[in-house]
């Protein structure tokens, strides 16, 4: 009979592309992890695995075998969730990573309602660039990530929100300029704050025809709060979402653009992750949020 772990190991595999990778992020080492899996396969009486030297990829019955694994371990968790709840005595820790976006509002609110209901579930939140998250995503000490943006990869799973962020410029409201929204077209003649995930971005915001190397960089940075001290001191406007800075702060103010910039926001998971029952509660619980497919 085929074990729960062997399907865990299997669909690691399938996701890391890699047996030495999939070891490291199941704590085991490589000859076991690849034993198992040679194991599976005379079990099953097929290949699974086509082993490169650098890469591990799936056969044909593989990835039949991987769709089938994925709903396997799927059923038994939410089984196992559905007799945990039924028991109102679910615990946990989750972990969540993300970039700064006012979409953590929304988020709060479904934190407060579950830890209200199950008090012994806690999150902890961890704040920084959507790189570090992902890296982060990847070492198995994040359980979900909070993605700006349209950068997609295989390795992931994303549901995308409801909620658009909206990018614009935060500035002095000493600035001549403050007191009417920004042309997209002028932004070449700013001298701007930006942030380092942009740089690095593959999908680039659609400035208007410029990119974002084109434009007059004076700073980057990777949370607001200390670009607004920068801001303060006339280094230039900062390009950020709107609703990160109070609307009422006595020296800054935002402006969106014209047209209307917005971004797309996911919640990314690892494909064919097993998560406990905590992380998949708090999942269910996210999916008004999310844009129906």
């Amino acid at each position: 009979m085929i074990e729960t772990r062997h399907l865990q190991y299997f669909l690691a595999i399938a996701r890391e592309q890699n047996i030495t990778r999939a070891a490291n992020m199941l704590h085991i080492s490589q000859p076991t992890l690849s034993k198992q899996m040679m194991d599976l396969e005379k079990q099953l009486g097929v290949q699974l695995f086509i082993r490169g030297k650098k890469k591990t990829t799936l056969t044909k019955q593989g990835m039949y075998f991987r769709n089938r694994a994925a709903q396997m371990i799927q059923l038994m968790e939410k089984t196992e969730t559905d007799l945990k709840s039924e028991q109102k005595s679910l615990a946990g820790d989750i972990y969540i990573g993300c970039a700064e976006t006012p979409a953590m509002r929304q988020l709060a609110v479904v934190f407060q309602q579950i830890q209200a209901e199950f008090p012994k579930i806690h999150f902890h939140v961890f704040s920084s660039d959507i790189l570090t998250v992902i890296d982060r995503l990847d070492k198995g000490l994040l359980d979900i990530g909070l993605q700006i943006g349209e950068t997609l990869h295989e390795k992931y799973d994303y549901r995308l929100l409801k909620h658009h962020d909206t990018f614009g410029l935060l500035r002095r409201r000493t600035d001549p300029l403050a007191d009417r929204p920004v042309p997209l077209s002028s932004l070449a003649n700013i001298p701007l704050l930006v942030p380092e995930r942009l740089l690095h971005s593959k999908n680039s915001l659609d400035l208007d025809g410029f990119h974002i190397h084109d434009l007059q960089i004076t700073a980057t940075y990777n949370l607001i709060y200390n670009a607004t001290f920068m801001v303060e001191q006339g280094m230039g406007s900062a390009l950020c979402l709107q609703g990160l800075v109070e609307p009422d702060h006595k020296n800054l103010i935002f402006q969106p653009f014209i047209p209307n910039l917005q971004v797309n926001l996911y919640i990314v998971t690892k494909k064919y992750q097993s998560f406990s029952p905590a992380v998949k509660l708090f999942l269910q619980r996210l999916e008004p949020l999310l844009e129906t497919k």
